[in-house]
């Protein structure tokens, strides 16, 4: 593991012991100012303090009114919605626990005895019970609560902790791995106070946010802070697109609720970054729009519902975006069409750089699984992109078709239904064969074809060699890489491939686009300087 990624940790609390409590003073002071009394409902409308500015090049101008701005306090927003957030505990069966360890055993009349009692009553060291905390948060009086996945996950029992000091068991309604959510049921004697959804997509940058949860086990606590990014990828996931904010994020917050200062749900905690595993200000939460559409899915079929495009794809690097003659390197670039699949029609084609998915635009190719999953399956949706043909005469023309989704969770059962084929094997060189870039390639024939596992219906040139410390070994570009295209022109032979790079060289190109194929069929572009 890199010592980055070790700094992303999910903020799951397992079994946490207070040694030591550190004091900590607030982070910057707050704005003191006067705020009127807010009407029920309403969220708080401060009136901070107005400063005066004189410009003293400009004698006799007014002064310039300066405002401050900041809650002078959120009390107000907090006091309701403490009742609608609880802590969530769990245990797990450790059976294989101990093994082989001795039990450890208190000193004959040592006062701790009862501690070792308690220690080993699952039976000589054979089985423990693991306890976490986490938090949550309920969305429906009836009893449905809100939380991450990691909280609740392998646990053989949950209970849900309320402000009152009350208790109840709580069954698993659905999760979904992908996103870390889960969705829980209690059966109270009375309706529960509850929270709604907000909207995530209108935070901005600096707007006040407030957490609530359950820090290192220590019940409700609040904690405010700003949005300091929005779409923040951390590596978690397909569907990364988190809420960063400053606001004190510790171990047990996972899976409560990020308020905006409306009192409505934007985003659900769910990792920090910390060298120390503590709060530095920088925690990460699942926005709104993602957490909502996937929890309605869960309770309404206990399993997530995606919709499914049914292509292979990768970025649009700066490079690749040359290569294509696109004016941006924006768009997510089609490299494979799953057979069977929603997009199995012939209306996409390999090389497509989809630029626009059911009218939301695809910046990156990160966006476009995101925005596809949250896409109701069955729906026919217009996919705007560019095509080789209109990007060789204009490179702003653009073409639209329209693709029915399917479902994504059937689509991962066909793609693994898919066997790889065996890996390329070395093989000598044929003297016939041609070089260029770092690359030895030759025609696939009936020997290439043996020598290096080569599929049946494999077309293009075979790479067979590959020079360490070359451009194209930098890249990626192994020895049985099959190359489909050069500029975005099919080659057949390998005498194809030498032309057309040295074509490119002439005309003082500084790079080759080439479209590779590896040994089980798997599409991606690759841009290999050229010397």
């Amino acid at each position: 593991m890199s010592e980055s990624t070790s700094l992303i940790l999910r903020a799951a609390l397992a079994g946490v012991a207070l040694g030591a409590l550190a004091s900590i003073g607030p982070g910057a002071a707050l704005a003191q100012g006067v705020i009127a009394p807010p009407a029920e409902g309403q969220a708080i409308a401060p009136q901070p303090p107005v400063a005066q500015t004189i410009d003293p090049a400009a004698p006799g101008v007014p002064p310039t009114p300066r405002t401050a701005h900041g809650p002078a306090s959120v009390a107000d927003v907090a006091e309701p919605l403490l009742d609608a957030v609880v802590n969530i505990s769990t245990s797990q069966t450790m059976k294989d626990a101990g093994r082989g360890i001795p039990t450890p055993k208190a000193p004959e009349g040592s006062p701790l005895q009862e501690f070792f009692d308690d220690l080993n009553k699952d039976g000589d060291g054979v089985a423990r019970k693991a306890e976490s905390m986490g938090s949550g948060f309920v969305i429906d009086p009836s009893g449905i609560i809100v939380t991450n996945n990691h909280v609740i996950a392998d646990a053989d029992e949950i209970s849900v902790n309320f402000t009152d000091g009350s208790k109840l068991d709580a069954t698993v309604v659905g999760v979904d791995t992908k996103t870390d959510l889960a969705v829980l049921k209690v059966e109270p004697k009375a309706p529960l106070k509850s929270v709604k959804f907000g909207d995530s997509e209108n935070l901005r940058i600096g707007d006040w946010v407030m957490a609530v949860g359950n820090p290192f086990g220590l019940g409700g606590s609040v904690s405010v802070g700003i949005v300091s990014a929005r779409g923040r990828n951390i590596n978690a996931g397909a569907y990364d697109n988190f809420i960063q904010t400053d606001a004190a994020i510790n171990r047990g917050n996972s899976g409560g609720p990020l308020f905006d200062m409306y009192g409505d749900v934007v985003g659900i905690n769910t990792a920090i970054i910390s060298p120390t595993g503590g709060s530095i200000g920088i925690g990460f939460s699942i926005p709104s729009v993602l957490a909502a559409n996937v929890v309605g899915q869960l309770r309404e079929f206990g399993e997530t519902r995606r919709g499914w495009l049914g292509v292979r794809f990768q970025e649009v690097t700066d490079e690749i975006a040359e290569g294509l003659n696109l004016a941006d390197a924006k768009g997510a670039l089609v490299m494979g069409i799953v057979a069977g699949g929603p997009s199995d029609n012939g209306l996409l084609k390999i090389g497509d750089v989809i630029t626009e998915f059911d009218g939301k635009p695809i910046a990156s190719s990160r966006d476009l699984p995101r925005i596809v999953a949250e896409t109701a399956i069955g729906r026919k949706v217009p996919v705007k992109l560019l095509r080789k043909k209109a990007l060789t005469s204009d490179p702003s023309e653009e073409i639209t078709v329209e693709v029915t989704l399917g479902r994504l969770e059937d689509g991962e059962k066909l793609m693994a239904e898919d066997e790889t084929k065996p890996e390329p094997v070395e093989t000598e060189v044929e003297e016939s064969a041609l070089e260029a870039l770092g690359m030895t390639f030759a025609d696939i024939d009936e020997k290439t074809r043996t020598d290096f596992a080569l599929a049946e219906d494999a077309s293009g040139v075979v790479v067979t060699a590959v020079k360490p410390a070359s451009s194209a070994a930098e890249k990626g570009i192994e020895a049985g890489t099959v190359i489909r295209e050069v500029a975005q022109e099919p080659v057949k032979t390998a005498k194809d491939v030498a032309e057309k790079v040295a074509k490119l060289k002439g005309e003082g190109r500084k790079n080759a686009l080439f479209l590779l194929a590896s040994g089980s069929g798997e599409l991606r572009f690759v841009v290999v300087p050229i010397d």
